[in-house]
């Protein structure tokens, strides 16, 4: 299997002579050695590397959720690093023509969530380059959780926000250069000069673990690709009271707040869900949600990531800690709403709904945004 980089490098960077080159990207931007294609592509003559664009967290990894490095030169290689986190549209455009490149590069590992925000990244680069009259290059990377389909909601488009600017499913099971492409033949008001560079030797049922590349934590609570494998359907307790986890070494596959005990992994096994196991874990947070305090829950146990739905698990375990834990409630201002792109899941677990009746809510959209999706699908 190689990457869209090792593709690029092979050729000679052909696909970059003589323009003047900028990249966003970030720690995961690394070659199967673990070196930065930024260090990498600033020491071979090849390429007029000129700018690096950050995004949340930055380019060299050192911020935690919700925040950036803002501008600064990089000090191994000199470069100017310019900061792409919450700006779009015509703000960024500003940022590509003062950086004075001609080329946008991106090349960032994924996590196959809609409210993993680096696809935004991707897209308002996009729209960005396009306002600025530069050219876009994708660089391709696997999804960690297997391309094989789409699943959970389809966002609505006034719940637009940086966890989701337009109608995708919220586990898309698309690569970036898939998205990108699906980005600038449906929802660009005007295409941006787009090339992209596919891997060679991934397939679509490829775990991330079958690339052979190194796991490179894309943002600090991402620290494994088996994090991956679960976060878009837990990522859903960020909109709640409960602790997704963070402050743990194990982040969205640990759940739980103050109060809860084993009757919630009890309720849970009960539903015997595909692939999944549910145990009953006690647990201090260092930082974040109940820091420092020890609290009860579940730890979710994959063992068929095969059988495995995310999303429904997901729905499946607000459903269940409701049902269990009396203090349960959705943040106030509420951001589950943004997570999962619409009212209907905040608002059919309030009036008792089943897990099986929620899901079944969103499957007409689910339907209609495959159809879109398998316009754009490159690998089999």
């Amino acid at each position: 299997m190689r990457t869209g980089f090792e593709r690029l490098a092979a050729d000679g960077y052909r696909l970059l002579d003589g323009e003047k080159v900028g990249v966003v990207t970030n720690p995961t931007g690394v070659t199967r050695d673990v070196r930065h294609i930024v260090d990498v592509m600033h020491a071979d003559e090849r390429v007029d590397l000129v700018a690096v664009f950050g995004p949340e967290h930055g380019f060299r990894g050192t911020a935690q959720a919700g925040g950036s490095e803002g501008r600064y030169d990089d000090p191994a290689t000199g470069l100017p690093v310019y900061d792409t986190y919450l700006k779009s549209g015509q703000p960024l455009a500003d940022v590509f023509t003062a950086s004075g490149v001609d080329t946008v590069v991106f090349d960032i590992q994924d996590a196959g969530a809609r409210f993993y925000t680096y696809i935004w990244t991707l897209y308002d680069c996009m729209e960005a380059a396009q306002l600025a009259g530069k050219k876009f290059v994708v660089l391709d990377r696997p999804n960690p959780v297997t391309g094989r389909g789409a699943y959970g909601p389809v966002l609505h488009k006034e719940f637009a926000t940086f966890v989701g600017r337009r109608e995708i499913s919220q586990a898309h099971g698309m690569t970036v250069t898939e998205l990108a492409r699906l980005f600038n033949g449906e929802y660009l008001a005007h295409p941006v000069e787009l090339t992209t560079v596919t891997m060679t030797g991934w397939k679509r049922r490829d775990f991330y673990d079958a690339s052979g590349l190194p796991w490179v934590p894309p943002s600090p609570n991402m620290p494994t690709a088996d994090t991956a494998l679960v976060y878009s359907g837990t990522c859903m307790f960020e909109g709640t009271n409960l602790s997704e986890g963070r402050g743990t070494t194990r982040p969205f596959e640990l759940l739980g707040a103050d109060g809860i005990d084993g009757k919630w992994a009890a309720k849970a096994n009960e539903l015997a869900l595909p692939g999944v196991h549910f145990r009953e874990a006690y647990f201090a947070p260092t930082f974040s949600k109940f820091e420092g305090k020890t609290i009860g829950g579940v730890q979710i146990h994959v063992d068929d990531r095969e059988a495995f739905d995310p999303v429904r698990t997901g729905i499946a375990l607000l459903v269940t800690a409701k049902s269990v834990w009396s203090d349960f409630a959705w943040r106030s201002d509420n951001w589950i709403d943004k997570l999962t792109g619409s009212t209907r899941v905040r608002t059919m677990i309030d009036a008792g709904a089943s897990t099986d009746e929620v899901v079944g809510a969103w499957q007409g959209e689910l339907a209609a945004f495959r159809n879109v999706r398998r316009k754009y699908l490159t690998y089999k």
